[in-house]
């Protein structure tokens, strides 16, 4: 795993992502000579690469091609259930590609476009190459390179999450040997098997030479073998508590594994301060651009709120900020006026009877929350987030779930990492599930994970089925 972006990324996945990008820029070289060969033949290949502006061009098609491959979701789903479903995503991405390049002969910009033979050629070679390397990748790669061999020391209910995680996504190239624990009765172990007793842990050790051993014990009382872990630690195995392991593998925290007092001692939980600063000040003037931007879009998206149903264009509804102060947040009215007089505070479902028909395409587009970017503009909310919850929500779910209060010591977000990676929740598991997240995103804080959550709310705009 490499931390990217202060986000948890597979090496198999950064692999994949500098393989594609080497393989399409070759394609358009190739392609390039492919005119020289049967197009035109004065054309002298390395003058026009290195003199007349053939490689910054072939770059830009190069990061066309490649954010196309991201918002098709191919870094992300990375195993091949079907060969004609990879090629039609990969011919989608290379229509989106001569569209820009379309564009730029449009707007006068010759500079930033591929000769139109070139782009034909490179395509066609991309066409054939990407999805041959990506069932190269999917099967046959990711069996055997970059895996790391994984120990349990427990058999936690931790532990067994982890491992049945890394066994399903391959990508995140770990793989699971086994667990060591004294238990005489454990089944069903994901991943592998009970290979020994604590006592064993040695002997196991020299023998398999696992890469990490993650320490997951079912009774926390229980001593561990702290000598011989110091001996292997020094012989180069690395050990790792089983909370850490989960951060990486499902990135969000574990809360189950939170201790007073390992919170109180930890370097990296609390927001630092100059995250907090920057995170403050360019979420307004980014907020600005955006406005400015989507004004068109809010006018039109008001009008149809106005035309559809009776009632305000503008729901306003009191939603707990920064340190648990409330606030009211503004948001496209979906739903009917008086929606909960009759059951009062509840979470939205899918297929909401409350809701309004252009609601639906709205909360699928998010553009219901556009209205939030004047939330970020009177300094209550920023770009980026944990989300904002009624205070009837809060009250119930601080008493029921331990931590749920800390989600508030940074400023709410129209985004955010829970809400990218989770659905909208509307239960008490979900909620758990969410805070997790949202405990990940302020424990590692920065510029650079807001930019990949931002990006990545752009995808979710542009391709997502539902919303709720």
């Amino acid at each position: 795993m490499r931390q990217l972006f202060r986000a948890f990324i597979p090496a198999s996945i950064v692999g994949l992502v500098l393989s594609e990008i080497t393989l399409i820029f070759l394609c358009y070289i190739a392609g390039s000579w492919l005119v020289m060969r049967f197009i035109n033949p004065n054309l002298i290949v390395s003058t026009f690469l290195l003199y007349e502006g053939g490689l910054p061009q072939i770059a830009v098609v190069t990061l066309c091609l490649v954010a196309g491959l991201y918002f098709q979701n191919l870094y992300s789903n990375v195993r091949i259930k079907s060969s004609t479903l990879l090629v039609q995503q990969v011919c989608l991405v290379i229509g989106l590609a001569f569209l820009i390049q379309a564009l730029f002969a449009y707007i006068r910009k010759p500079e930033w476009s591929l000769p139109h033979w070139g782009m034909i050629f490179g395509s066609f070679l991309v066409l054939v190459v990407i999805p041959a390397e990506r069932l190269f990748f999917s099967r046959v790669l990711l069996k055997y390179i970059g895996f790391q061999r994984i120990l349990f020391l427990g058999s936690s209910a931790i532990s067994r999450e982890i491992a049945a995680h890394l066994h399903a996504c391959p990508e995140i190239g770990m793989t699971v040997l086994g667990y060591l624990d004294d238990c005489d009765t454990c089944e069903d172990l994901p991943g592998g098997n009970i290979l020994g007793r604590i006592k064993d842990l040695t002997s196991v050790a020299e023998t398999l030479k696992p890469d990490r051993v993650v320490v997951g014990m079912t009774e926390r009382r229980r001593e561990l073998p702290m000598s011989e872990m110091l001996r292997l630690r020094f012989s180069g195995i690395h050990f790792e508590e089983a909370a850490t392991t989960f951060e990486a593998a499902f990135g969000r925290v574990a809360t189950r594994e939170m201790r007073p007092s390992r919170l109180v001692f930890s370097a990296e939980l609390g927001p630092k301060r100059g995250s907090l600063f920057w995170h403050s000040l360019y979420s307004i003037p980014i907020a600005i651009v955006l406005l400015i931007g989507f004004a068109p879009v809010m006018l039109l998206v008001a009008i149809a709120v106005k035309l559809t149903s009776r009632g305000p264009v503008l729901h306003r509804q009191v939603r707990v900020g920064l340190n648990g102060v409330p606030f009211t947040l503004y948001k496209f009215r979906s739903m009917y006026v008086d929606a909960e007089a009759a059951s009062g505070p509840v979470w939205a479902t899918k297929k909401d009877p409350r809701i309004t028909s252009p609601g639906r395409w709205m909360r699928a587009l998010r553009f219901d929350e556009l209205p939030q970017l004047f939330n970020v503009l009177r300094n209550e909310m920023a770009l980026v987030g944990p989300r904002p919850e009624r205070p009837e929500f809060v009250k119930s779910l601080t008493e029921q779930i331990p931590y749920y209060n800390y989600r508030h010591c940074v400023r709410p977000g129209i985004t955010g990492w829970a809400q990218i990676n989770f659905k909208y929740g509307d239960t008490l598991a979900d909620a758990i599930i969410k805070l997790e997240y949202d405990l990940y995103y302020i424990k590692y804080l920065s510029v650079s994970l807001d930019l990949f959550i931002i990006a990545h709310t752009m995808k979710v705009m542009l391709f997502s089925e539902t919303a709720q």
